[in-house]
Parts: C-alpha cells; sequence; structure tokens
C-alpha cells in the first residue's frame, strides 16, 4: 500500500509540473520577439501547465535553423526566408504584402520600369531582400545587392537599403528611384514609408503597385501567398491605391516541431489565442495574430506550408482530455496497482498459511509431550518436558500477537496447551510420591 501511495505521489507531481518549451525568436528588434516574450511573461503569471524559455536570434533564417536541427520546441519562422523541414505551423504572427511605391514624376508603374532603376528597401529588413529578388526575377530581372559605380544594366536593378528617416531625401537627390516594401499594409510603418514618398513627389501624389501575375509567381514560389491591398487605404484624396492591388507576400509564423506532443501544442496555440486581447494592451502586434487559412483538416495537413495536428485540434474543437492525455500512463499504473495488488494479497496469504502450519506443528508436539509426561515417571525428564511445553505455548503466542489467525487454529493450540501442562503437573506431583487430591 505504502508503495503505490508512493507510486500515485510520483505521477500526480509529474503530471502537475508545468512543462517548458524552449522558442526562437527573431527578427532582433521585430514585434513578434516582443510578442512571444510578453506570451512567456503571461503564461507564467497565470501559472499555467505551459512555459516558454526564450532564445532570442538575431533572423528568421537563424530561429528557423534552430528549429530544424532541434534546438528548440518552437520558433519564429518566414518561409520566404528559410522553412525547416520539420516545421508545422501554429499560427500566423503577422501577414506581408510584397509592394512598390514611387512618386509619380518618376514614371514607375510596374515592375519591368524598374529596370536600370535604384530600388530603395529599409536596411534593417534584411529579410525583404529575399523575396525582391525573387519577384524582379519573374520579370527577368536581376537584382544588384552592391550598386555599381556607373550607370546600372539594362537588365538589372539595383537594391539600396535605406533607413527610414532618409527616405525622403534619398528620393530627392536621386540615390533611389522608388521604394519596395514586404511589410503588413495596415501597419502604421507602411503608412509612414509611403507618406515619406508621397511627400517627395513634386505633386504630393505616388504609384503603388504589386506583382500582377500572382498566380504564376506563386507556382514558381509556392511558400509564397496572394495578397490584397485594399483601394484608398494610404489615402482616399487621392486614393492611394487607386484600386484594389493584387500582390503576393510572406508571414511570420510561429512553428512547433512536428513530433512535438499534440497536446502541449494544441495548449500553446489555445493560451495565445485567448491572450491576445490582453497581450495587444502592451503589445499591438497581437492584434495582427491568425489562425492559417484552411477549408477542411485534409487542406491543413496537406498544405504546402502544413498545419501542426495539434494546433488543428485546437481549431477544430477536438483537443484531448485529461483521460486521452494520459490514457497510457493510467492503464500502466492501473496495471502496475492491480499487480502490486495482487501480490500483497498472495503474501498475505502465505504468511498466514505459514503461521497456522507452525501452529500446527506445535498443536502436534504438545499432543506428543502430553502422551510422553503421562508415561514418564523421571522428574528430571518431566521438567524438561515442562520447559518445551512453555517454549511451544510462547511461540504460539507470539504468533497469535503478532498477525491473529482463525479462531480453530488457535483454540486447537490453546487446548492442547492446557492439556499439556496439566498432564506434567500431574505427572511431576506423582513422581513425588504425593497422592493426588480428585
Amino acid at each position: 500500500m505504502a508503495l503505490l501511495i508512493v507510486l500515485g505521489t510520483a505521477a500526480a507531481l509529474h503530471l502537475t509540473r508545468p512543462t517548458t518549451l524552449t522558442i526562437a525568436v527573431a527578427p532582433k528588434g521585430g514585434p513578434e520577439p516582443a510578442l512571444l516574450r510578453a506570451y512567456a511573461d503571461e503564461l507564467a503569471r497565470r501559472k499555467l501547465g505551459i512555459r516558454l524559455k526564450v532564445s532570442a536570434f538575431d533572423g528568421v533564417r537563424e530561429s528557423a535553423e534552430a528549429l530544424k536541427a532541434g534546438k528548440v520546441d518552437l520558433a519564429i519562422v518566414r518561409p520566404d526566408v528559410s522553412m525547416p523541414g520539420n516545421g508545422l505551423t501554429l499560427a500566423v504572427l503577422r501577414k506581408l504584402a510584397a509592394f512598390v511605391v514611387a512618386p509619380a514624376q518618376s514614371g514607375i508603374k510596374d515592375f519591368p520600369d524598374l529596370a536600370g532603376k535604384q530600388l530603395g528597401v529599409l536596411s534593417n529588413r534584411t529579410a525583404d531582400r529575399t523575396l525582391a529578388g525573387t519577384l524582379v526575377a519573374h520579370f527577368g530581372l536581376e537584382l544588384l545587392t552592391d550598386a555599381p559605380a556607373g550607370s546600372i544594366p539594362a537588365k538589372a536593378v539595383a537594391l539600396v537599403p535605406i533607413e527610414e528617416t532618409d527616405v525622403a531625401a534619398a528620393l530627392g537627390d536621386g540615390r533611389i528611384d522608388a521604394m519596395v516594401l514586404v511589410t503588413t499594409p495596415t501597419s502604421s510603418a507602411a503608412r509612414r514609408v509611403v507618406g515619406l514618398v508621397q511627400a517627395a513627389s513634386a505633386d504630393g501624389e505616388a504609384t503603388l503597385f504589386g506583382v500582377p501575375d500572382t498566380a504564376a509567381v506563386l507556382a514558381r514560389s509556392p511558400r509564397l501567398q496572394p495578397v490584397t491591398v485594399q483601394a484608398a487605404l494610404f489615402g482616399g484624396s487621392p486614393r492611394l491605391p487607386a484600386e484594389d492591388v493584387a500582390t503576393v507576400g510572406s508571414s511570420y509564423r510561429l512553428m512547433a516541431r512536428a513530433n512535438l506532443s499534440r497536446s502541449l501544442v494544441a495548449e500553446v496555440t489555445q493560451h495565445l489565442f485567448e491572450m491576445r486581447t490582453a497581450l495587444a494592451e502592451t503589445v499591438p502586434a497581437a492584434e495582427d495574430v491568425s489562425r492559417p487559412d484552411y477549408e477542411d483538416t485534409a487542406d491543413a495537413t496537406s498544405a504546402r506550408l502544413p498545419i501542426h495536428p495539434g494546433a488543428i485540434d485546437y481549431y477544430e474543437r477536438e483537443q484531448e482530455t485529461f483521460i486521452e492525455r494520459y490514457e497510457s500512463w493510467i492503464y500502466l499504473v492501473a496495471i502496475l496497482g492491480g499487480g502490486l495488488g495482487s501480490t500483497v494479497a498472495w503474501l498475505r496469504q502465505r504468511l498466514g498459511r505459514i503461521r497456522r502450519e507452525r501452529i500446527e506443528v506445535a498443536t502436534t508436539r504438545l499432543l506428543e509431550l502430553r502422551s510422553e509426561a503421562s508415561r514418564e515417571t523421571d522428574r528430571e525428564r518431566l521438567e524438561a518436558i515442562a520447559g518445551e511445553v512453555d517454549d511451544l505455548a510462547s511461540i504460539i503466542a507470539r504468533h497469535a500477537l503478532n498477525r491473529p489467525t482463525e479462531a480453530r487454529t488457535l483454540g486447537a493450540a490453546t487446548l492442547a496447551i492446557d492439556a499439556a501442562r496439566s498432564t506434567v503437573r500431574r505427572a511431576i506431583v506423582q513422581s513425588d510420591g504425593v497422592p493426588l487430591v480428585s
């Protein structure tokens, strides 16, 4: 019984102990790391069963590699930059759209117009350069990350890193001709940069365009996704853009190892969405968290960017119950408990049988001594028999005190003791020549 209590206590402690998962966050200085740190703090504050240990990386390529190498359980991943083969999506942290904005007088209205031009990109967004290269390559252009000293080749586009505060000046002095953005169109950063381009235009007007051949681009780059920039998103007078702009984009995703427990992933996903409103009070990026788009379970698990089965369990409201999650442990404990109980019962039965056998042996010996005493006349031998009777009585009494036996066995032994003692006393008295009084 004590062993069962110990096993039960150990199992309870194991099942109720918080599970700590390591998460890789990136890019450095981005809103996603701040969001996940706030999420980790909130999990600890609410004393929930999941804890997050945050490991920071400079870029999403490094965080994806950490997940791929199995160094972390979760990671922020941007699929168009680096996609770990063992990564499955839990949630979309932020959707990105790729588009170009240029002063109206530049004459740049589509990607082919960028040939021989200098395209600005925010200097702190190194991950955007991969997608910019993919887009210009679709139109037969080469992206030069190091601007040449002389003129730019006719079939090339020079990518120029620019600080946000320097965008207007760079457009004004000809260092760049347009800006490429890979960002959330509704973000304040997107509005600021578009506003700077408009301000640099002579008439305050700008042109905004995306990738018209979205289906073709997605066929060649399946880790991207279609996005629409709504008309007049950046101003209604004049309207910018004048109409909806179809383009492609990427996303920052919270991913987990494919072999991470479904129940753990479901719990992480559930808490993230339940805390989204509370987290948004301190980290506005929480408002952008959304579930991945899919139509049904088959679509979710067979997509080019598949979703973790644990996250699907949460989205489909099919999370495992406590019994389902720990049924193997419960069965194991039940089997062990049943086996131990049977063993203890067998041992008790076996020990009881041994005690009864010993008492029966002592009783038989008492009867033998009684018969011997009735025939014995030597006093010394009679005293020896009396001593043996007392020893046997002690043995029987000890067994009776340590573990009471059946009344029949103990009663027979008691009668044998009394009979043996009576016979021995009678024989001793007779051996002394003293007549017995009836």
